[in-house]
């Protein structure tokens, strides 16, 4: 009856949504952008609901990179969450960013981000190095093209890296729907960011009442 320690809960790790930008999201060419910005939500939505330390980093924002995507600002406004800005590509390279990952006290990490082999690979595989256990979620990154984010990411699962979606996050943290604190605020999110899973869960909540 005992869980596997490899899943994920809300307390054992952090997420970290790396360079969720404007400039970063006009050059994906991996996943269609719609379909990253659902899935981005879904993320961000999850780690709100279940209250996951979270870390949003940018990368020249300011002169480059421009804002975040509006489903991150839904979810960690600026003006209260307060992003971690860089210019160094590579987010474990970046001593503030750094500081503040390595502060949440976790040892596993779960990145999301763009761009897939640049942005997600350098702190993926620079945090295995230092002992940490790193989960990507694939369908919330993106490339410049399907072949460079299929190689990152089987790059970064030959060094050990755990590849996971979008919804599979979201389900492996509410685990359990006699969790009732959770579960409208799971099914909610699914209704309007969940696809045809989504509009499943609206269709029976929407019988039962029959």
């Amino acid at each position: 009856m005992k869980p596997s320690p490899s899943l994920l809960s809300p307390s054992n790790h952090t997420l970290v949504l790396i360079d969720f930008e404007g400039q970063m999201g006009f050059a994906t060419k991996s996943i269609a952008l719609s379909e990253l910005r659902t899935n981005t939500a879904i993320v961000a939505g999850a780690s709100r609901i279940f209250n996951v330390p979270t870390i949003v980093t940018t990368v020249a924002e300011q002169t480059f990179s421009g804002p975040v995507f509006p489903e991150i600002e839904e979810f960690y406004p600026q003006a209260t969450s307060g992003y971690l800005d860089r210019t160094s590509m590579n987010t474990w390279e970046d001593e503030a960013a750094y500081k503040a990952i390595v502060g949440k006290g976790k040892n596993k990490l779960v990145l999301a981000g763009l761009w897939t082999g640049v942005c997600i690979v350098g702190p993926a595989l620079s945090a295995i190095e230092e002992g940490y256990t790193v989960y990507v979620i694939t369908d919330a990154c993106g490339d410049v093209s399907p072949e460079a984010h299929e190689r990152s990411v089987q790059r970064m699962v030959q060094a050990g890296v755990k590849p996971i979606t979008s919804i599979q996050y979201l389900l492996e943290l509410q685990r359990d729907w006699a969790r009732q604190e959770t579960y409208v605020a799971v099914t909610n999110l699914m209704k309007k960011y969940g696809g045809s899973y989504g509009i499943g869960i609206q269709y029976a909540h929407t019988m039962l009442q029959h």
